[in-house]
């Protein structure tokens, strides 16, 4: 067991002798400023709080039944009722030795594993994957590898938009306007235009839309010409989003576009409408308010001019047409009775926090006991913003395409690792530029807190200082080059603690399984590039104070390849975690 998860049992053990009705499982420690100790306990605090106890007495209550003598030295009560705890240096080092022999990697898997499943990046068909569906493609593979590393079974859905209106508009124009040689050429640039080119005349002539219109009730009713069509563009789409995926690295164990889901539609309506949970409007179905929440919290309603109004969740348009509530109600069912999962996690922008609220408040009224068992969540996020405060686009101000943005990521970090590496083979360039340019992309878009909007930089994002993944992945380099310079291998080395900086980057290293823990809890990525960054930091630093190659004893020296072999393998578990991959020389 690793040292905080021995230090959390024994005072959860406390606790509990002290306060048998408490939650222990709520008390937890987290690291801390190294000046206190290594980790830190503030949970007695609420404890005390909601029994009106005093908390500096219940800490001393506490720690007079909490023995961790083995582990720590002398716990320190500190301020309203904090618990300071400093690792002994034996057992800091006894971890690092057993990171060594491969037996950990400083974190452990779940004890209680959940059925999780996590709908990410959703682009659309016939249209080209641009700049934003890097953020939810980045942070929804993030979530996900770090899900899986911590043992929870995981099951991935690319909800892909293959259905609704403007597929009318899209049959339109492949049976009046394809350019078949564009067609050939470049599929989604040609579908792009049919769609532009119809809906424009749509938009100027009503009988043109009604010719629209016309081709999706042919599709929606089984036509088999439209619906082989449809077929069609729906492959060509798959095209574009395979090569994007794959030179992201991003997989998923299913694509269940919106389609899916057509056959249970009206079976959702009907069920919504016999339970009393929806009802007719103006011709149109919707869910309305059931007035067990506070006007300000109550996502079916909105405050106009002073007065709150109905705004419902519509599952039925008035001409009959279902829209994506209905959809996404009808894939929540499919994913509770197909993976009976604990949790569901949308990956969708911070703009449809409002659709969300009301189709989960809708899903807790639909299914009650589901909900109770499964939890649904939205992991929201802001925009791409360019450097002039706008959102991201083209010196043209077209939305920039997420290919095209790929390709200049390559270019620039090529002419880059042209200049710093000319005596490397082209071939390894090349592979450098794919992995760095990849790699700045991913990592800048990771860093912020995702509900922030950020500011694209290529300058920054592909800087070799500062927190950017090139700085991360040349510090991996370093290590790696100084076990070619070493022509050693270190096996069952003893790992020896002395110098401050050695410390410092053994108690960092212990804390990558805490920190990958926060990023599965509160599905924020960030956490782990911060992490890294420190650890580079923290390697640095230590390097620089600590001869490794030159260090004065043969016993030293082994014990510091030791510690840069674990930094190593940390930093390059997290960045795969992060969807990243690690070059050996740059």
């Amino acid at each position: 067991m690793l040292p905080h998860k021995q230090i959390e049992s024994a005072l959860q053990a406390a606790v509990h002798t002290v306060l048998s009705d408490a939650d222990a499982a709520s008390v937890l420690v987290r690291p801390c400023d190294p000046k206190f100790g290594d980790y830190q306990s503030n949970a007695l605090m609420s404890l005390a709080k909601t029994r009106k106890l005093n908390p500096r007495q219940l800490a001393s209550d506490v720690v007079a039944n909490l023995d961790v003598s083995k582990i720590c030295e002398k716990v320190v009560i500190a301020g309203a009722g904090f618990l300071n705890f400093r690792l002994k240096n034996s057992l800091l080092t006894q971890t690092l030795e057993a990171a060594a022999r491969g037996e950990h990697l400083f974190f452990v898997k779940a004890a209680s594993p959940k059925t999780i499943v996590i709908d990410f990046s959703s682009p659309n068909v016939a249209k080209p994957m641009h700049v934003g569906h890097i953020r939810s493609t980045g942070i929804g593979d993030a979530l996900q590898r770090t899900l899986r590393l911590l043992g929870h079974r995981v099951i991935s859905d690319n909800h892909i938009g293959d259905w609704g209106t403007q597929f009318g508009k899209l049959l339109l124009g492949w049976k009046n306007i394809l350019d078949c040689a564009a067609i050939e050429r470049d599929a989604i640039a040609e579908l792009e235009r049919l769609y532009k080119v119809i809906n424009a005349e749509c938009d100027a002539n009503p009988a043109r839309l009604e010719e629209a219109k016309s081709e999706l009730v042919k599709l929606q009713a089984g036509d088999v010409e439209n619906v082989a069509i449809w077929k069609e563009m729906i492959a060509l789409s798959q095209k574009q989003f395979d090569e994007i995926y794959g030179r992201l690295g991003v997989k998923f164990d299913h694509a269940l576009g919106e389609s899916f889901y057509n056959p249970w539609l009206g079976e959702v309506v009907n069920d919504l409408l016999a339970k009393k949970i929806a009802r007719e409007s103006e011709g149109a179905v919707g869910v309305f308010s059931d007035g067990s929440q506070p006007p300000k919290e109550d996502p079916f309603l909105v405050n106009r001019d002073g007065e709150w109004i109905a705004d419902p969740a519509l599952v039925r348009k008035s001409d009959g047409g279902f829209n994506y509530t209905t959809t996404d109600l009808a894939t929540i069912d499919y994913r509770l009775k197909t993976w009976s999962p604990q949790e569901i996690i949308y990956v969708v922008d911070d703009r449809q926090s409002g659709h969300f609220k009301k189709l989960f408040a809708t899903f807790a009224r639909w299914k009650p006991d589901a909900a109770k068992t499964t939890k649904l969540i939205h992991v929201g996020f802001g925009k791409i913003m360019g450097e002039d405060g706008k959102p991201f686009k083209t010196r043209s101000g077209d939305t920039v395409k997420l290919g095209d943005l790929l390709d200049e990521a390559l270019e620039r970090a090529y002419k880059t690792v042209c200049e710093k590496s000319a005596e490397l083979p082209a071939a390894q360039q090349h592979e450098i530029a794919r992995v760095v340019g990849l790699g700045a992309v991913k990592y800048a878009d990771l860093l912020p807190n995702r509900q922030s909007d950020y500011i694209f930089s290529w300058d920054k994002m592909l800087a070799l200082q500062g927190n950017t993944a090139p700085y991360l992945l040349y510090a991996y380099a370093r290590i790696k080059s100084i076990f070619r310079k070493a022509e050693v291998k270190i096996q069952n080395a003893e790992i020896k603690l002395v110098a401050p900086e050695e410390i410092t980057l053994a108690n960092h290293l212990l804390n990558f399984g805490i920190t990958l823990e926060a990023v599965a809890e509160e599905l924020r990525p960030n956490y782990l590039c911060n992490y890294l960054f420190e650890l580079a930091g923290k390697f640095t630093s230590f390097y620089e104070n600590c001869p490794v190659l030159k260090a004065d004893d043969a016993a030293t020296r082994d014990s510091r390849l030791a510690l840069c072999d674990l930094t190593a393998r940390v930093l390059k578990q997290g960045l795969e975690t992060l969807g990243i991959e690690t070059v050996e020389q740059m």
